[in-house]
């Protein structure tokens, strides 16, 4: 079938399957795609809307198109009255698969081995995951008294887990962070917020307390020593997308451009986002574009799709966006989720026959949410919610989206 004929098959399906089917859609999905979601966002926004709203809807089956992380924390926030589904179960996240739970297990008998062997004050360790982690990983971080973040919340988080997280820190007493799997969001994070500042020689014997953990290295390619005296232990994780800005691109902006801003995702290095002239979470890049200036010029350092969208959305305001690199920045795992995969799953629903669902485990399920529930906690006190940085889509939005990719489709 081609692109016309899939997207009228899918509305098709759509109308039979009325309120009971809830679609989303995550920012980096391709246009085909985004055509067909009820609600667009990043992944933990549509995981609260899929709570909030399936019930509110009567919905039973959430198609997430997204990754695999993305739908497992949909199936933590939504009973189990919801199925959710992933359109095709090799779309994941390279970054998710870097940090293993049994590596994690690993790595932290390696710690508490290095300060159980370090004399002086006690150090306790506390584990932070970003949400681009498996439900196995939140599970780990949740029973160890840690907790979720996303690029948008990770410096509150991190303030929470330094002031003791579940338990009050104790006189006299260390807090480490273990933060996994992205090591540029938690080198970015701690830095920038003056979690992680330069300090005296004497006392580190190194210009910086960050430690990377390269987990496919003995004792993470470090020594006890220098576990012991670190305040931010990384994880070597990265995402593949925005690993792919460099610091000469921000340059050549800057030289060539001078009046366009250059604005990056904290995924990126911290060579990047210390030169760029903004940086944040999708929710930020998102809305600090559409507030600006009418004839400001933008260059946005994230997925190539989003940036596609966002740049088509501004031109009406006269409002210039282009992409940082010019290479594709494509998240290819997302790219896996098409009209066939997104039809193919609707079919079996009509049929009475739900494919792909994704279940987590009963004996991850509670640490996991655990982690989970303490970000969103953490997010309810700071007064969390921002902009808009997802959209409710109508009938006739959706309508509206599947004439402009059937016009690019003809």
């Amino acid at each position: 079938m081609g692109a016309v004929e899939l997207s009228k098959a899918i509305a098709a399906r759509r109308e039979q399957l009325g309120s009971s089917l809830l679609i989303l859609g995550h920012h980096y999905q391709a246009d085909e795609v985004i055509q067909h979601a009820d609600l667009v966002g990043d992944s933990l926004r549509l995981s609260r809307l899929a709570a909030e709203e399936s019930p509110r809807r009567g919905a039973k089956w959430i198609v997430f198109c997204g990754v695999h992380f993305m739908a497992e924390t949909a199936d933590l926030l939504t009973d189990e009255s919801v199925a959710v589904i992933l359109p095709d179960l090799a779309a994941g996240c390279s970054m998710a698969d870097m940090a293993d739970y049994d590596d994690c297990v690993a790595a932290w008998d390696v710690i508490a081995r290095a300060h159980d062997a370090s004399p002086g004050e006690p150090v306790r360790v506390i584990p932070i995951t970003y949400v681009n982690s498996s439900a196995a990983v939140k599970a780990f971080v949740g029973a160890r008294g840690g907790a979720c973040c996303t690029s948008s919340n990770a410096a509150t988080v991190f303030a929470w887990a330094l002031a003791g997280g579940t338990e009050p820190r104790r006189a006299g007493e260390r807090i480490q962070l273990l933060f996994l799997p992205d090591q540029h969001l938690g080198r970015n994070t701690a830095h920038a917020k003056g979690l992680v500042t330069e300090v005296d020689a004497a006392r580190t014997g190194e210009p910086s307390q960050t430690l990377l953990w390269d987990p496919r290295r003995p004792h993470g390619g470090t020594t006890p020593d220098a576990v012991h005296r670190a305040d931010v232990i990384l994880w070597a994780g990265h995402c593949s997308v925005h690993k792919l800005f460099r610091p000469e691109h921000v340059q050549e902006v800057h030289d060539t451009e001078p009046g366009r801003r250059v604005i990056v995702h904290p995924e990126c290095s911290q060579q990047v986002v210390d030169l760029a002239d903004e940086y944040g979470s999708t929710d930020r890049i998102l809305s600090r574009v559409r507030a600006s200036e009418v004839g400001s010029k933008w260059a946005v350092g994230t997925e190539i799709h989003l940036v596609s969208r966002l740049a088509a959305e501004m031109v009406p305001r006269g409002v210039d966006v282009q992409s940082l690199s010019g290479c594709q920045c494509l998240c290819t795992t997302m790219f896996r989720i098409d009209q066939g995969h997104l039809l193919w799953v609707l079919d079996e629903l009509a049929q009475g026959r739900v494919v792909n669902q994704i279940s987590v485990h009963a004996d991850a399920r509670p640490s996991a949410k655990a982690a989970v529930d303490r970000m969103l906690a953490l997010a309810a006190d700071a007064g969390s919610g921002g902009g808009k940085s997802f959209s409710d889509r109508t009938a006739n939005s959706r309508e509206e989206a599947r004439s402009r990719v059937t016009t690019i489709g003809a």
